[in-house]
């Protein structure tokens, strides 16, 4: 078995404490600390009136929704910050560097952005038509002329919070230690997880949320998960078009989605599009790429070998 002769390899094995536990379990210390810090700035919303009602207090309302007080700052505080936190213990100012270096990688080949912000609604779309038995409707000026600025707002909110930990800090790594499939296997339900104290608040339904609803978008997780490992590791690990790709299911569901198929208009059924549509890509990409979703193990030296400062 070889032996690590590096300085800073022996440090990193010895030292103890938080500080060396994160060292040597980066991935399990990211997952505890996103779900922690995001469930324990939630639990006001998941309390107040805006959830369970035990706290008699209402988040207030900005752009007509209270997830913005209620939820963005636990979602921001969760993944974002822990792979922060994680990034620069373990892996130093090099690792930081990296990390943020994905998040500014914009220049990728236009495709791949006609396939992240196109490629969602379209398959919604055809899925929603085929449950809906045809009735497709042509939605209101007023959502077209809304859909571009709310897809840029999703981006710096919903995808700004979530991507940096999920995709560019744990991906790679888990890549590496898993294989692509693997990883995803694996990423999918722990990022559906992350949601579920949110599903006794209004962002979830709540009160009329139901078990089959929370277990298909866990489901919905895993699966969409394939579709974006592959478009992260062909886009050379590109942040940004993860991001637009997370987001324009989030874009269209919210603004589109109800003018378009009236008759299916509800919770359950939206769900059941949603899942379907994901799925149906997910096995495509599987088939077309045999399993290994665009990846290429050299594509990035490992964070293990990066010196520590």
């Amino acid at each position: 078995m070889a032996v690590d002769s590096r300085p800073e390899a022996g440090n990193r094995t010895s030292e103890t404490g938080i500080r060396g536990f994160i060292r040597r379990r980066p991935l399990v210390s990211f997952f505890a600390l996103a779900n922690l810090m995001s469930w324990t700035a939630w639990l006001p919303y998941v309390l107040s009136n805006n959830g369970l009602g035990v706290w008699d207090f209402d988040f207030p309302s900005l752009l007509g929704t209270t997830q913005f007080a209620g939820v963005l700052p636990g979602a921001y505080l969760g993944p974002i910050f822990a792979a922060y936190i994680v990034t620069r213990i373990a892996d130093g100012r090099e690792g930081v560097r990296r990390w943020v270096g994905r998040m500014t990688k914009w220049r990728v080949g236009w495709v791949w952005y006609l396939v992240a912000a196109l490629g969602v609604p379209a398959a919604i779309m055809v899925t929603g038509l085929a449950l809906s038995g045809d009735d497709l409707r042509m939605p209101p000026v007023a959502v077209l002329v809304a859909y571009v600025p709310s897809l840029l707002l999703q981006m710096v909110t919903t995808g700004l919070a979530e991507e940096p930990g999920w995709r560019d800090f744990a991906l790679p790594r888990m890549q590496r230690r898993f294989g692509p499939l693997g990883a995803t296997v694996i990423l999918g339900p722990l990022w559906g997880v992350w949601h579920l104290p949110l599903f006794l608040s209004q962002w979830g339904g709540w009160p009329d949320v139901t078990w089959m609803r929370v277990g298909e978008f866990i489901a919905f997780a895993s699966v969409f998960s394939v579709v974006v490992t592959w478009v992260f590791n062909r886009t050379g690990q590109s942040l940004p078009l993860v991001m637009l790709l997370h987001v324009s299911v989030n874009n269209f569901m919210s603004i589109v989605y109800s003018g378009m198929f009236p008759s299916i208009d509800t919770p359950e059924a939206a769900s059941h599009v949603t899942l379907l549509a994901a799925t149906t890509a997910a096995v495509l990409v599987l088939l077309a790429t045999r399993g290994r979703l665009g990846y290429r193990p050299a594509g990035e030296p490992a964070p293990e070998l990066t010196p520590q400062r």
